[in-house]
């Protein structure tokens, strides 16, 4: 190949975008089946249930629920407690806030509707495949943020054509002795080809370092096209081919495929490959989560603000993992950036030639995604004509932005070997405090802060600057026009911070106001209750917002989202399983909550046809929300024994919610 020509990366495939899926569960109009795997291999797998059923054409999407985690207090504990308590907690809070769902998703797989379900604790996620029908059903649940298709497209992204490890004065570290040795780097890519000697030789090993959630691979690292070989090559490389072309070759290498064989990949197994990355072992009490995520890809085929994955990364920054993500190869225009890239939890590298001149291609800030409020990317490192491993044991040439990333995982491994105690915010902020500004003076879209440089990132790191992070116990704050939200806001002091630190919130919506109780925090008191507050005029629908935290020189930020939702109302059954007996009668009672005031009452009906015999009554219908009414069941001697389901429609305002009591016969 010849190297002056840069070849363009294998495209992932999708079988369903997510404008076409909410399109068809907002119009009602039929979904297509799926042609991808849901989980591992598409057969099963961990968390699964349920198998192949014979019926109506179904889809696969992922469930969010609105409920998010409480990931504050973190950063406080060591790193082994931090991990454990990270885990523990995600899967409490998934167990508990899903609980409903999963009973529902499995009344509806009784009768055909779902194939199968997985849950994903780490995004607080369900994985489904169910009907069409099934799907709008699970779109309008309260409890349920989004849904959305798993089918998405990936793009890695580098092409192939040489590193430049003296730029950023890489082996001026060595000489010191430091070389990433104890840390532990994590690739997400296409996998790792082992036979390469300087790969093999930085296994971790074991049974908790490799992980396909495809299913297609299980016992043994595999790299069917080579991108992901390259991007741990740079990470971890040693000389086995003649010259140094890791960062730390030092460090220990672990690595989990998010792609299939066919070159595809689904939201779930990228939720599963995130959630193994913090519990490799399915074991919370061990410290065998990596301390570096290289990511090297970019959702779409195009510049994306895709949140799909947040949480994911959310969770990652919890635990004290820095997630590094390559840039995207969307540029030169401006506003060309990606996701994960431009998300605010992640670190994004462009890339430079050998001149330290932007490579043209290179994706180019402002961005805003997620909440983003520094400049886009977070820094830039070679990435044109670098040479790196290859599969079979050989070596190739690559240009890219997913060539420049690696780098800057195998700098904080440099950072992290030196310096163990280090937290991921003083990590990222040597690496681009230090950077070397290129381009307009100071940071900039094109450059970011700069070049990379590790002598001068760990000289800082040697420092340890008194530094801070700040977090949100309910970073998505759900409320209706003219209601309001609140959550805790927290800053975690490190490397010795004690100066008072003042919050302030920007990006609300019109007619959206904050309170901040206090705004000034400090030495003994680190934690404040924001209050958001919205009138009438704010407009439904997900409005991002940032609280921001500035003392000592320092500003820090979190993103948030304020869901403004419209008028509604649920609907439930006490108790939703109704045993009576043949001649008697027998009462459930439907209660309707209200997701802010109601202007007209909620009328109760049950348009299913009822058994011969079967007659229904209702005491307290219509109702205005909130409150109840009673449903009596009069059943007959000749009625048959046996289950039947029957759905309850409540209709009020052009809004219809079901709920089905099941009446049992004996």
């Amino acid at each position: 190949m010849n190297a002056d020509q840069p070849c363009r990366p294998r495209r992932a495939t999708t079988a369903v975008a997510a404008g076409v899926l909410m399109a068809a569960l907002g119009l009602g109009s039929a979904l297509p089946a799926s042609g991808a795997p849901l989980g591992p291999g598409g057969t099963g797998g961990a968390g699964r249930t349920g198998g192949a059923l014979a019926g109506p054409a179904t889809t696969s999407v992922v469930v969010t629920l609105r409920d998010a985690p409480d990931l504050s207090g973190l950063s406080k504990l060591g790193r082994t407690q931090r991990l454990s308590t990270l885990v523990r907690r995600l899967h409490t809070h998934a167990d508990t806030s899903q609980a409903p769902l999963r009973a529902r998703l499995r009344t509806l797989q009784t009768r055909g509707e779902v194939r199968s379900q997985t849950p994903l604790w780490v995004a607080n996620a369900i994985s489904v495949t169910a009907t069409p029908a099934a799907i709008r059903e699970l779109a309008a649940r309260p409890d349920v943020a989004s849904v959305t298709p798993d089918a998405i497209t990936v793009v890695p992204t580098a092409l192939p054509v040489e590193p430049n490890i003296a730029a950023v004065r890489a082996p001026d570290l060595w000489a010191a002795g430091q070389t990433g040795q104890g840390v532990v780097v994590a690739t997400l890519d296409t996998g790792v080809d082992l036979t390469n000697p300087d790969l093999s030789a930085r296994w971790r090993g074991g049974t908790n370092s490799w992980y396909d959630p495809y299913g297609q691979h299980p016992d043994a690292p595999v790299d069917l096209s080579g991108h992901g070989t390259a991007a741990a090559g740079l990470v971890v490389g040693g000389s086995d081919g003649g010259s140094s072309y890791g960062m730390a070759p030092g460090a220990t290498l672990i690595a989990a495929r998010v792609f299939d064989d066919r070159g595809a990949t689904t939201a779930t197994a990228m939720h599963l490959a995130f959630q193994w990355l913090l519990d490799p072992d399915h074991d919370p009490a061990t410290a065998d989560a990596p301390r570096v995520v290289n990511a090297s890809w970019a959702l779409g085929a195009g510049p994306s603000c895709n949140l799909a994955f947040q949480p994911d990364v959310r969770a990652l920054r919890a635990a004290g993992i820095l997630p590094v993500f390559s840039a995207g190869n969307f540029g030169p225009a401006a506003a060309t950036s990606a996701s994960p890239a431009n998300y605010p939890e992640s670190l994004s590298v462009g890339a430079v030639g050998a001149t330290d001149t932007i490579w043209a291609y290179s994706s180019a800030g402002p961005s805003t995604c997620g909440g983003r409020t520094r400049v886009f990317p977070d820094l830039v490192a070679p990435g044109v004509s670098v040479l790196s491993a290859d599969r079979f044991g050989g070596f190739q040439y690559l240009t890219g932005t997913s060539i420049a990333a690696p780098h800057v995982a195998g700098a904080a491994a440099l950072l992290l070997g030196a310096h163990p105690g280090l937290s991921t915010t003083s990590v990222e902020s040597a690496l681009t405090a230090s950077a070397v500004d290129l381009g307009p003076v100071g940071p900039d879209e094109r450059y970011g802060n700069g070049r990379l440089d590790v002598v001068a990132a760990d000289a800082r790191a040697a420092t340890a600057p008194p530094d801070f992070s700040v977090a949100a116990t309910t970073p998505t704050l759900t409320t209706v026009a003219g209601g309001s939200a609140s959550t805790t806001v927290t800053v975690a002091p490190a490397n010795g911070f004690a100066e008072p630190t003042t919050l302030s919130v920007q990006g609300l919506p019109s007619g959206a106001s904050a309170t901040l109780t206090p705004t000034v925090l400090g030495p003994g008191g680190w934690g404040s209750t924001l209050l958001v507050t919205t009138t009438g005029a704010t407009a439904p629908g997900n409005h991002p917002f940032t609280v921001a935290a500035t003392g000592g020189g320092l500003t820090r930020s979190v993103a948030a989202t304020l869901v403004v939702t419209a008028e509604d109302f649920s609907i439930t059954a006490s108790p939703s399983r109704l045993p009576v007996k043949r001649g008697r009668s027998a009462a459930t009672t439907i209660v309707v909550g209200a997701g802010g005031a109601l202007a007209a009452p909620v009328a109760l009906s049950t348009p299913t046809l009822m058994p011969v015999g079967v007659s229904v009554a209702w005491t307290g219908n219509p109702i205005t929300a909130p409150g109840s009414a009673t449903l009596r069941f009069s059943v007959t001697a000749r009625v048959r024994k046996g289950t039947y389901p029957v759905v309850v429609t409540g209709t009020s305002g052009g809004r219809t919610h079901t709920v089905t009591v099941s009446l049992k016969v004996s």
